[in-house]
């Protein structure tokens, strides 16, 4: 159940974050993100904290990101890794870029 969540959510034209509210982390990738002007539909912060299936969804993350934690931030079907990678993507320039090659902005 938890594969088919996470499986479900992820697409080539969209930014998923995978977050729970109250991790520092979560907070840090969302602002940056929310500096940018997304197409409708095209960015979802999925809260994964009051599910049942919580730590199904974190096992499944771990085996295809390589990490349990939060955020994990996918930039169409790749992951990108957390708050820290989403914060550097964004200080070098590269984070617009990446956003603009899956057709995601405005």
């Amino acid at each position: 159940m938890a594969q088919e969540f996470v499986t479900s959510k992820i697409r080539g034209d969209k930014v998923v974050v995978f977050l729970k509210p109250s991790c520092p982390y979560c907070v840090l990738a969302k602002d940056v993100l929310s500096k940018y002007k997304f197409k409708a539909g095209h960015l979802e912060f999925v809260d994964i904290s009051g599910l049942d299936i919580m730590s199904g969804i974190q096992d499944y993350l771990n085996k295809i990101t390589g990490a349990r934690t939060v955020p994990r931030v996918f930039i169409g079907e790749k992951c990108i890794g957390g708050g820290s990678d989403v914060s550097n993507l964004d200080s070098t320039g590269q984070l617009e870029g990446r956003l603009q090659e899956i057709g995601a902005l405005q």
